[in-house]
């Protein structure tokens, strides 16, 4: 292995000792000892960070402010020098800003040093530098895994999700909302809540974070669009960069104040200042929404890596490194000072493909880095027939520098533990973390093979199959310990973590996969589970709440079975244990408001909508309904409760009408019926009574609809008859009487009444209605001649009079009519009820995926049907006897 590097080394920053030469031109080999073990090159304003495989930290270049960490004095290093003050520890991260730098362990402390003038080192304290490193206490306790420092402000993400911010301000580069006052201590940026965060990077004064799907949330600086936002505004808190969601971006790196994004599929897009062509569009324009570089089109780039102003881009596939932007003090490596606006070859000592004598070379690049005005590229040895087998991934994150996840293997050994043993820490640690953290909770069970980039409320990015093994695996775990851990963190971590108003359509998924969790199945547990999920699912806003409801909406039939039933049981526990039942007489009480209650209710009135309107595999009505009901409350007296609250303050069952089974309904349909009857009787004796006050001779205002009428003409005379009345005298109940008949209606008149009126109406002679041999179902037929508008309005009457009467009769409609009457879309599946034999016929059309189905059904859009005797053709469309069904139409 060896290390090159290039650039400005003004004040010996390329680590290449007492030259004479302050640029260097083309790449030059470090000859330096440690140089073969360089695995991050970390460059600053005019000083350098290189950490070893082993963890060692050396620096070199400008010390003006102490930045190169060796307390000693101010003077600058030309060779690399170990910074002792840290030799206990082994560094797995460093990053440098203008004038400070940060160190990250492998236990995840941060170290920081060098000018703190704007409260960069994070140490809340007055002193303007820090010669040696030092421990940020502010954040101690926490497990950092990234780092990233700009000029003057710096960015820290932890193994739970959570991202600090700390330093300069000026133009809200720390995402607090705010700008201007400095910020000295590492602050949490809450408006990223949630989000599980894969990728944090900063600019000169600007900052980005990307999710583990792919969104990119930027703030701070943005004079010149650096942010990619179409405009050029400064942000003071993330804000998400849109236009390259659907691509996956994997990494970012930024210069003074322009960004370059790496998608997953290796292309290259960048934005923001581009006065000395550092965002490679072969122009000197600025960009205010990311662009691809073209010049790249075509090739897989696999790292990027900006300096001041200036880009480097590496191509494994052709073993090259490209640069373009400034140039004047050959940051590009291309020989000379001049600046390119698009990318030139880095000519060095490295393998490319189609080189004429490959043998020339059996070095292949590692890595790239850069800033400030200088590049380095660590080199391996051993080329593999032209592909640079070894080289680093830059869209490919380390482990070490992720936020934690649950995953299969991890919930394997969970489940794994025995009853007795000893627990491992990190094992602890991995439970309190994930189970706590909304973000990693949120970064569990992705699709595999970036199949959950792009993260939108049509794709969730779950792996809802791989969360149900895993909390398979929680359910089976025996260890006591283990099993209090998780719930305390999901009953009072999580669940008090969830808002209203979520910072992304990531941070949703936990409303996808908490509820597999097998303690909600056990209703007992509805205070410090179901409630505050119920509650939160509840409070969203509209458009997350959209998204959770069409999240669950497609889900598969078990699932969302499991999710009704798991809160329809705490509502009948709520209900047995909440509500004591009375002894002795009525054992059935009144329903009174209990919060818990409501909120289950309200939840299940939610997936009952779900299932009604959203869902294609719908659920059976019936299990909605809480047959229990009715045996533990005093529904009827809850429905006139109901009825006569005008505020609609009063909390009542009848709001979820859902629950009632069909016993129910029938029920409360009576009750509804006796109240109106009763009121329109009532009604009848006080306008008589009212009358009577002022008029010598009144008529008495009858409290009964009295219908005389024929057996011979029991049609024409229930039209005549009924014609008298209003519509509130149909509100009463009503009589029948039979011509020459003496018998007095108790009910049995009513009853045979009804039965011939209908048998009549069915009957052919009148041509109404059409029933259909293969289903005996009934519908209407379009040949009807008489009064269309009475006949049809006298069955809609006869069938509310008939039902308001208490009185069963048999109308065969199929489900279409009570579709049509809800103003509901009706399908083939309703055609199925009235005529099976049609509707598998249309389905054969339908079904049939071959070019040739006009030649093989040869069917127009048009039918034919029985006329009193003769065929007569109907089209379906205008002009549909001449239009064949084809497969494009």
């Amino acid at each position: 292995m060896a290390l090159y590097c290039w650039g400005s080394t003004v004040h010996g920053e390329l680590g290449l000792g007492g030259i004479e030469e302050e640029q260097i031109m083309t790449p030059r080999e470090m000859d330096w000892s440690q140089a073969a073990n360089v695995q991050q090159a970390a460059c600053g304003g005019s000083h350098t960070l290189l950490l070893t495989n082993d963890g060692k930290l050396y620096t070199c270049g400008n010390n003006d402010h102490g930045q190169l960490g060796h307390d000693t004095n101010n003077l600058p290093n030309k060779r690399p020098q170990f910074i002792s003050a840290l030799e206990n520890y082994i560094v797995t991260q460093v990053s440098c800003g203008l004038s400070h730098s940060l160190a990250l362990t492998n236990w995840g402390q941060l170290f920081s040093w060098g000018s703190n003038a704007t409260g960069q080192l994070g140490h809340d304290l007055d002193m303007v530098s820090y010669p040696a490193p030092r421990m940020i206490k502010s954040i101690a306790t926490k497990t950092v895994v990234q780092i990233s420092c700009g000029h003057s402000h710096c960015l820290a993400l932890t193994n739970s999700g959570e991202l600090f911010a700390w330093g300069a301000n000026e133009y809200g580069q720390l995402g607090l909302g705010t700008t201007g006052k400095k910020v000295p201590t590492a602050t949490l940026v809450k408006s990223l809540a949630g989000i599980p965060i894969a990728f944090i990077a900063c600019g000169g004064n600007h900052s980005f974070a990307v999710s583990k799907s792919g969104a990119i949330f930027g703030w701070g600086k943005n004079t010149f669009g650096q942010l990619g936002l179409n405009d050029l505004d400064s942000r003071c808190y993330p804000t998400q960069l849109k236009t390259l969601r659907s691509l996956g971006v994997r990494y970012i790196s930024c210069g003074d104040d322009f960004s370059v994004f790496l998608t997953q599929e290796g292309g290259v897009f960048t934005c923001g200042l581009g006065t000395f062509g550092q965002l490679g569009h072969g122009t000197h324009g600025n960009e205010i929404l990311p662009r691809m570089v073209f010049e790249l089109m075509g090739s897989k780039i696999t790292q990027i890596a900006c300096g001041r102003k200036h880009t480097l881009a590496f191509v494994p596939s052709r073993g090259k490194v490209y640069g373009f932007g400034l140039g004047g003090v050959g940051q590009l490596g291309v020989g000379s000072s001049v600046s390119f606006n698009t990318p030139q070859i880095v000519r060095g000592p490295w393998f490319e493909s189609f080189q004429i004598d490959a043998a020339q070379s059996t070095l292949i690049v590692g890595k790239i880095f850069s800033g400030g005005d200088r590049c380095f590229v660590s080199l391996l040895s051993d080329a593999s027939a032209g592909e640079a087998c070894g080289s680093a991934d830059f869209r490919l994150y380390s482990p070490d520098t992720q936020i934690l996840s649950l995953t299969a293997d991890a919930s394997r050994e969970l489940a794994a533990v025995q009853a007795e043993q000893t627990l491992d820490m990190d094992l602890i640690s991995l439970v309190e973390t994930v189970f706590k953290s909304l973000a990693c909770f949120n970064a569990s069970w992705l699709l595999p093979n970036y199949e959950h980039i792009c993260c939108t409320s049509k794709h969730p990015g779950v792996d809802v199959g791989a969360a149900e093994e895993a909390f398979e695996c929680i359910r089976k775990i025996e260890h006591d310990t283990l099993k209090q851990l998780i719930w305390e963190a999901i009953s009072t971590e999580l669940l008090s973590s969830l808002v209203a108003s979520p910072a992304d359509v990531e941070t949703l998924r936990v409303y996808l996969t908490l509820p597999m969790y097998h303690e909600f199945i056990n209703a007992k547990n509805y205070a410090k589970l179901h409630s505050p999920f119920s509650q939160a699912v509840q409070n969203l806003q509209k458009i997350p709440l959209k998204i959770v409801t069409q999240w669950w909406s497609n889900q598969t039939k078990e699932y969302f079975e499991r999710l009704l039933e798991n809160f329809k049981n705490v509502v009948l526990y709520i209900m047995e244990f909440k509500f004591p039942k009375v002894v002795g007489g009525d054992t059935r009480q009144e329903i009174r408001y209990e919060p818990n209650l409501a909120a289950m209710l309200n939840l299940m009135a939610m997936l009952y909508k779900i299932n009604h309107t959203l869902r294609t595999e719908k659920l059976p009505y019936e299990q909605f309904h809480i047959n229990e009901i009715d045996d533990m409350f005093d529904i009827r007296l809850d429905y006139v409760r109901w009825v006569s609250d005008t505020n609609g303050t009063y909390f009542s069952l009848c709001n979820y009408p859902f629950v009632f089974n069909a016993s129910a309904k029938t029920l409360l349909l009576q009750t509804d019926q006796s109240i109106q009857m009763h009121q329109a009787m009532q009604n009848s004796v006080n306008q008589t009574g009212l009358l009577a006050m002022f008029l010598p001779e009144v008529q008495t205002i009858a409290q009964y609809i009295v219908l005389n009428v024929t057996r011979e003409n029991i049609v024409q005379d229930t039209i005549r008859e009924l014609a008298q009345y209003t519509a509130n005298d149909l509100k009463k109940p009503i009589k029948i009487r039979f011509h020459g008949e003496e018998a007095e209606d108790a009910g049995g008149v009513r009853k045979e009444f009804f039965m011939l009126l209908l048998r009549d109406i069915l009957d052919p002679k009148y041509g109404m209605f059409k029933t259909f041999e293969d289903s005996q179902s009934i519908w209407f037929t379009e040949d009807y001649f008489e009064n269309e508008d009475a006949m049809f309005a006298l069955i809609g009457i006869l069938c509310g009079l008939a039902i308001y009467n208490f009185t069963i009769i048999n109308l065969p409609f199929p489900l279409a009519l009570y579709k049509k009457l809800l103003g509901e879309e009706v399908d083939i599946k309703d055609l199925r009820d009235l005529s099976p034999m049609m509707a598998q016929s249309m389905q054969a059309i339908l079904d049939y995926a071959e070019s040739d189905l006009e030649e093989v059904f040869d069917v127009t859009f048009s039918t034919t049907r029985d006329y009193f005797g003769e065929m007569q053709t109907i089209e379906l469309k205008p002009g549909g006897e001449q239009i064949r069904v084809t497969q494009d139409n």
